[in-house]
């Protein structure tokens, strides 16, 4: 995209410069050449309670009177604020010894982390500028998480998106980096627009009267934001240090990102020390006092995804209490926390010891150890806003956000059934306590249907998949059907959902890519059905994803826990990809 048309996109958008006086923006364009930028950290900070606060208040209190650093007042042509600055000298680099080992020379070098932070006031807000390490200085309660990524939405180049760093919110903490030597369309980088949690995007900027733009030319700066920070040239002198303050105050109150980026406004993660996490936590901690609250359930930790479906058994303990159970439910995990007073439930519930076993008499373990605080799963209000907390992380949803989930959601679950199921009725409970009508019961009731065939353990083993080896599916519908099955109560959440949704992807992509588990799997059907359709039509797959919720309650937007939501949308999308149609169907009971 040319420049002119760059600049024509921000005329549109009527991005408002007007308070810079265009004569005054001339002369200062003419000096530019004589002033100075340097590539800098800028924050935005935030008071809860909106009033004034001394900007002493805004950094973290032991650096005020620790040695080797110094607090000064200042005001220099038109700029006042704080400067903080200083460092921890080392007489000799942490380095050191490990390089005279290697080389058996001695080297003694010293080093030193310089640390800046200038605290400023403008009519608009609260700013911050961090040099060196200096970062760490500001209290982390008061920082806006959402001044960066604001800055971004509002002025990127359209084509100009070099890099973007986003995490995948669907409990297994996995975060995706993809960067480009060249800018690009955002559309270029294939993100999850639901899914994906955008931490941190570079790109470039041009069109707005910032110092290292001159007015009138082409040139384009690169910019970096993080939800709370960015990085950028900016003026070195205070004049036109206020006057790039000022361009960038005027882009973010901007009141609508820009339309192809309009998705990173709908999901953040939040710095669990931030002023919105704290607040959202006290009313976590209120929740977590009912172990029956609606809007609290259990998700698999990213270590427990692969041995959670082979679980047995699972040992829950904190100190010297100790409990077995045959099933891991929120009850169960938060009575060891409901002695705690508020404020202390969710540090509490981070001692507790969550281990799988894949054996009845746990002597095998499935997986490594977890924290309780890991495998919760809360869908968090607070005042007009709302909140997840999903594997120990926090995350902000923004307006648009479940909307737009919520639709494609229900075009998915209003599909009609290809496949007839039968009901799932409750067993007697069996010598072990649990309910005799259990998966491998049910997948035999629905095998045992005319056109159906069973694959429920039927699991195939090949040189890469030589442990437990892949299950297909549970059962083989008469057209192609891989049917999965699951039972999820409200008591075990969202963990089995995610688990089924993960199982019918990796089935899938596996067939698709493995010649040797495709040639085994068609083999097993053969065997069974010589003239089975899926023999000579291997084009298209139909994926169903058979869930049995509490009571047998109806699959809705209502009844799927937001992180199952966007678990499944991801599912969906991947299997569709892979040219597989996807249906989601409710067992009753």
């Amino acid at each position: 995209m040319s420049t002119k048309s760059r600049g024509s996109r921000r005329t549109a958008r009527a991005i408002d410069l007007r308070h810079l006086d265009s004569k005054e923006h001339h002369v200062a364009a003419k000096e530019k050449s004589s002033t100075g930028t340097r590539k800098s950290t800028l924050h935005r900070l935030t008071v809860p309670s909106g009033g004034e606060v001394e900007l002493r208040t805004l950094v973290r209190p032991h650096y005020l009177d620790r040695p080797g650093y110094q607090v000064r007042e200042f005001a220099w042509e038109g700029v006042t604020g704080l400067l903080v600055n200083g460092g921890i000298p080392r007489d000799r680099a942490d380095w050191c010894p490990a390089v005279e080992r290697i080389t058996g020379l001695e080297v003694n070098e010293r080093n030193h982390s310089a640390a800046g932070l200038v605290l400023m006031r403008t009519q608009r807000g609260l700013y911050a500028l961090s040099y060196g390490v200096g970062q760490h200085m500001l209290d982390p309660y008061y920082r806006d998480d959402e001044f960066g990524l604001e800055f971004a939405t509002r002025c990127l180049d359209e084509d100009g998106i070099i890099k973007v760093r986003n995490q995948i919110m669907d409990g297994r903490g996995r975060v995706d980096e993809y960067s480009v030597a060249r800018g690009e369309r955002i559309d270029g980088f294939g993100l999850d627009r639901f899914g994906a949690v955008v931490r941190r995007i570079c790109g470039t900027v041009s069109g707005i009267p910032l110092t290292s733009l001159p007015a009138g030319s082409s040139k384009h700066v690169r910019v970096e934001c993080s939800e709370s920070t960015i990085k950028l040239p900016l003026a070195t002198t205070p004049e036109e240090f206020l006057n790039d303050l000022r361009a960038i105050e005027e882009v973010c109150s901007c009141p609508d990102p820009l339309p192809e980026l309009g998705f990173v406004d709908r999901l953040r993660t939040l710095d669990k020390r931030s002023r919105k996490a704290v607040d959202a936590q006290a009313v976590l901690e209120r929740m977590l006092a009912d172990p029956t609250h609606p809007r609290l359930t259990l998700g698999v930790p990213e270590s427990c995804q692969e041995g959670f479906g082979s679980a047995q058994a699972f040992r829950i303990s904190s100190g010297s209490r100790s409990i077995d159970v045959t099933d891991l439910d929120l009850p169960v995990l938060l009575g060891f926390v409901s002695d705690k007073t508020e404020g202390e439930r969710l540090k509490a519930l981070g001692q507790v010891q969550v281990v799988m076993f894949s054996d009845d008499d746990l002597k095998t373990p499935a997986s490594a150890a977890t924290t309780g605080k890991e495998w919760l799963i809360a869908d968090v209000p607070v005042e007009t806003v709302r909140y997840f907390y999903g594997h120990g992380k926090w995350y902000e949803v923004g307006a648009g956000f479940l909307e737009t989930l919520e639709e494609e959601l229900r075009e998915l679950l209003g599909k009609s059934a290809s496949v007839q199921l039968p009901a799932w009725p409750k067993g007697v409970p069996n010598a072990k306590g649990r309910d005799s009508h259990d998966e491998d019961w049910y997948n035999k009731q629905a095998a045992g249907q005319e056109g159906y065939l069973l694959f429920d353990k039927k699991n195939i083993v090949t040189d890469k998949f030589n442990g437990g080896g892949l299950e297909v599916c549970d059962v083989l519908g008469p057209d192609n059907q891989l049917i999965c099955v699951k039972k999820a109560t409200s008591s075990n959440g969202t963990a089995p959902l995610n688990h089924l949704f993960a199982q019918a992807v990796t089935a899938v992509e596996t067939l698709r890519s493995d010649k040797a588990i495709r040639s085994a799997f068609l083999g097993q059907v053969a065997d069974r059905t010589p003239e089975h359709r899926l023999l000579s039509d291997f084009g298209t797959l139909k994926v169903v994803l058979a869930i049995l919720l509490k009571d047998g309650k109806e699959i809705t937007v209502d009844s799927l826990f937001a992180f199952a939501q966007v678990s499944l949308l991801q599912s969906a999308r991947r299997l569709r990809a892979m040219n597989a149609e996807v249906e989601v169907v409710a067992i009753r009971r």
